[in-house]
C-alpha cells in the first residue's frame, strides 16, 4: 500500500505547485486536486517532500468555483448574517479546519459550527444561536491558513463519472493515501485537534472514502495519461 502512495506522490511532483495568490482562469474546468500543507512531510524517505493532506474534485464545470470556495476569493462571501450561510457552509474543507480551530481553543461555539445553515429549516430553528461576529473571526483565520499554509496540484480530468464517487478515480486516490502507514501527520498538525476521529486517525482533511480500494496498475496507467495531458495543456 505504501508503495502506491510513494508512486503517487512522485508522479505528482512533476505538476506545477500552486500557491496563493493565483489566477483562477488558469485552472481547469474539471479535475482532481491534491492539497499540501506547510510542515506536513511524507514518510517514504529522508527527503522532506510535502505529503498530500486532502484530495477532492467537483461537479462538472465547477473546479474553479470549488477552489474559489476553499480560499474565499470573493470578498462578498464574508457579508453574511444570521440568516445567510457562512463560507464554511460551501466548503467542507473550511468547515473541518474551523472545527479543529474551535476544538483546539475548547470553544463551545463548536456546537453551533456543526449546524448546517444551508437549509431553511435549520436557519429558522437555530439562527438565534449564531454569533456572526465570532464566525467572521474564525472564517478570517481559516482564509489566512489557506493563503499561507496550503498549496495544491491538479490533474485535468474532464469526465465526471471517471472522477467522482465510489467508482471514480477520486475514491481510489483517497484510499491510496489513507491506507499508507508511513505518511503520518506532524505533532503540530492542526488536524490533530479535530473532533472528527477519521481526520485525526488518517492525517487527512477528509472523512469520506478513506476505506476505498487503492489504485492498481491499470489506474497508474490512467493517472500517467492524465498527468501527460495536464502538462501538455498548461
Amino acid at each position: 500500500m505504501s508503495g502506491n502512495c510513494k508512486w503517487l506522490h512522485e508522479q505528482l511532483q512533476d505538476l506545477p505547485l500552486i500557491h496563493y495568490p493565483f489566477d483562477l482562469e488558469k485552472l481547469p474546468m474539471n479535475g482532481v486536486y491534491f492539497f499540501y500543507e506547510a510542515g506536513e512531510i511524507w514518510g517514504h524517505s529522508l527527503e522532506n517532500k510535502s505529503r498530500i493532506v486532502r484530495i477532492g474534485t467537483s461537479n462538472q464545470g465547477n473546479f474553479r468555483s470549488r477552489i474559489k470556495d476553499h480560499y474565499v476569493m470573493d470578498d462578498s462571501k464574508m457579508n453574511f448574517n444570521s440568516n445567510k450561510p457562512a463560507p464554511h457552509e460551501r466548503s467542507i474543507f473550511r468547515k473541518n479546519i474551523g472545527r479543529a480551530i474551535l476544538s483546539k481553543e475548547k470553544n463551545p461555539y463548536l456546537y453551533v459550527w456543526e449546524i448546517d445553515f444551508t437549509t431553511r429549516e435549520n436557519r429558522n430553528k437555530y439562527s438565534h444561536l449564531r454569533n456572526t461576529t465570532l464566525e467572521k473571526e474564525i472564517e478570517r483565520k481559516i482564509t489566512d491558513i489557506f493563503q499561507k499554509n496550503f498549496s495544491f496540484r491538479f490533474l485535468r480530468i474532464e469526465d465526471q463519472k471517471t472522477r467522482m464517487g465510489s467508482s471514480g478515480i477520486e475514491s481510489k486516490l483517497i484510499g491510496t493515501i489513507a491506507h499508507c502507514k508511513l505518511c503520518e501527520p506532524s505533532k503540530n498538525w492542526l488536524g490533530n485537534h479535530s473532533p472528527k476521529d477519521k481526520i485525526r486517525n488518517s492525517g487527512l482533511w477528509l472523512v469520506n472514502l478513506l476505506d476505498s480500494t487503492p489504485i492498481n496498475e491499470d489506474d497508474k496507467e490512467l493517472i500517467s495519461k492524465y498527468k501527460k495531458n495536464t502538462l501538455e495543456m498548461n
